[in-house]
């Protein structure tokens, strides 16, 4: 069994490589020492211009369908920041999420809640000279898996955010204010009090559109003591 603290990150903030509530970490953790492999120009290059490799933002994943998605229609909204809460210009952020069931588009996906034709749950959106970021969803629903009884994952979305190389690519997950199943979840709590808040996006009215869709922001800061937690 690997060492649980052997492999923590430098921030106290991040997500241990094995927390053992989480059972797939018992099985992917390191059990060996970790080898820092130099980069090469492959890992610190690449595309100047994501738009142009990528195509163009898809930041409305409710409206590329022949109709509306079932659910409740938001809009999340925030900056990619650095260090110093300086604004991380011209960075992709990928999304993708269940339906409003809790059901991914995936063959692996395969439990009792119906697809949605009308959403497929993947969006990508640049950030513009501010590192300001928005899209429109629809919110997520929970849905069981098998880590261990009854265990429920909360509604989340997936986050993955693109650097200047490929090499450069984190992943988080954004949760909702006002869900139960945030404070019993493993995988949340693979990320210590106070950090955890961090993934959790806060409830915005001016965000909100009238009559059409709740709002909520979600800041992303990359690194330094203020870092979101990102996944090992």
């Amino acid at each position: 069994m690997p060492n649980a603290t052997a492999y923590n990150r430098e921030d106290a903030g991040q997500p241990p490589s094995l927390a053992p509530a989480y059972a797939s970490t018992v099985a992917r953790s390191p059990r060996q020492p970790l080898v820092r492999i130099p980069q090469t120009l492959t890992e610190i290059t690449g595309p100047s211009d994501w738009g142009l490799l990528m195509g163009d933002a898809l930041a409305d994943l409710t409206g590329s369908h022949a109709g509306a998605p079932i659910g409740q229609r938001i809009i999340v909204a925030g900056r990619v920041l650095d260090e110093a809460h300086r604004p991380v210009p011209h960075t992709i952020v990928e999304i993708w999420q269940a339906n409003a069931a809790g059901r991914y588009i995936h063959r692996k996906d395969q439990w009792d809640a119906p697809v949605d034709p009308n959403f497929t749950g993947a969006g990508r959106v640049i950030t513009d000279s501010d590192g300001r970021y928005r899209y429109v969803t629809v919110r997520p629903g929970a849905y069981p898996w098998k880590n261990h009884v009854n265990a429920w994952r909360p509604s989340h979305i997936h986050l993955s955010l693109l650097g200047p190389a490929f090499a450069t690519r984190l992943v988080t997950q954004m949760y909702f204010p006002d869900d139960p199943l945030v404070a019993i979840d493993p995988i949340a709590g693979a990320v210590p009090e106070p950090y955890r808040q961090r993934m959790v996006a806060r409830f915005d009215l001016d965000t909100t559109k009238a009559d059409w869709a709740l709002g909520y922001i979600f800041d992303i800061v990359l690194r330094g003591q203020d870092a979101t937690p990102m996944e090992a």
